[in-house]
Formats: C-alpha cells, structure tokens, sequence
C-alpha cells in the first residue's frame, strides 16, 4: 500500500512514484550486445517497427510493410561479424533502444536502430545516434558514418538531416521477393544513402 500523500505538515510522495521518478532519472548505460540478448532485442526491433505497438512510436514502417523486421538468426549472425557491434541503452537493466553499427573502411554503417515506442520522443534515439557516432569516430578512427533510409520515410530522413546527415543521391533497391526483410506493401520502395563527414562537423 502507498505511503498517504501528506503526513503532518510534510508532503511524502507514494512509493510508485517515487520509484517512477528514480527510474526517469536513473543514469542510461550503453553495453555491447551478447547472444543472451538476442530474444529481447528481436522484441525490441519488432515492436519499434511492426504492428500495432510501432504505430505508437514514429519510426514504425507499418504502413509500408508487413511481415518481420528481423529474426534471431538475422541478429544472432550480426553478433558473429567482423568489425561489428550491436550496442545496447539500458536504464536500471531495461533495454530501451539498441542499434546495429559496423566498420566499413573509412566509414561507420548505422542500422536496425529501435527506440521502445513508449520511449520515444524524449531524446533517447539522439543519445543513442551520439554514442554509435563516438564509437565509430573514437574507436574504429572512420571519417564518416552513413546510413539507408527507405526514401518514403520522410520524417525519419528529416531526423537525420538534423543531425548532421546528407541525403546522397545513391540508391539501393529494396530486397523484394526475401520475406527476412518485410513484406512490401506497395512496389516503389527503395534506400537513400545518408551520409554524416565527422571532420565537417569538428569544423
């Protein structure tokens, strides 16, 4: 039962509220993924992008996909990859967001970035983007990092635009006819390079 909300003279605030307000404030800890982390993160991706639970949040691709985001096994064999890393944002062991970032030559590659949908909006997708950028650029010493965008999905290529991306021009096709990647649900999709030079930033 809660604490009543005033003793005496001196407010005392409930015991699910006070720990709603440590948990918001609770420090976000960033940690490489491991295989014990492959169902949650597949939970995570799914319902950031799918269904009813994407809907929530505004990175869903519902309207222009069915089917999965990804799998175990498409997780699972990014964990086994050479100059790869799944990184993970915690807050007190709950995972809020993770995303996928890889060493190409010169250049980072950022993908499968999932924010839970009830989290999103509060700047936890930029914290994770930031910490993705200091890795490539601290640790692996890359000139740039560059992602693919699905060119529909405008509001997303704007968040990037924001913070520091170019859209490029160079387009990849969409993987139609491999249902790993979704079920297109209209035959004009397509990626964007977007592009981030980290010296320009730095300038």
């Amino acid at each position: 039962m809660d604490a009543p909300a005033h003793v005496g003279h001196h407010a005392v605030v409930p015991r699910t509220l006070y720990h709603a307000r440590m948990s918001a404030s609770a420090p976000l800890a960033f940690r490489p993924a491991t295989l014990a982390d492959v169902p949650a993160i597949v939970a995570l991706v799914e319902s950031a992008y799918r269904g009813d639970s994407g809907r929530r949040g505004w990175t869903t691709e519902s309207d222009l996909l069915d089917g999965q985001r990804t799998d175990p096994a498409g997780v699972a064999a990014l964990l086994d990859q050479a100059d790869s890393r799944l990184l993970l944002a915690e807050r007190e062991g709950a995972l809020l967001a993770s995303c996928h970032i890889e060493r190409q030559g010169d250049s980072g590659y950022f993908g499968m970035f999932a924010v839970d949908p009830t989290r999103q909006g509060g700047g936890l997708g930029k914290r994770v983007l930031a910490e993705a950028e200091r890795i490539a650029r601290e640790e692996w010493h890359c000139g740039t990092m560059h992602m693919t965008v699905i060119v529909q999905r405008a509001e997303l290529i704007a968040f990037y635009e924001r913070r520091g991306y170019r859209r490029t021009g160079e387009f990849q096709p969409f993987p139609y006819g491999d249902e790993r990647f979704g079920i297109p649900r209209r035959g004009d999709l397509r990626f964007e390079v977007l592009r981030k030079a980290f010296a320009e930033v730095a300038a």
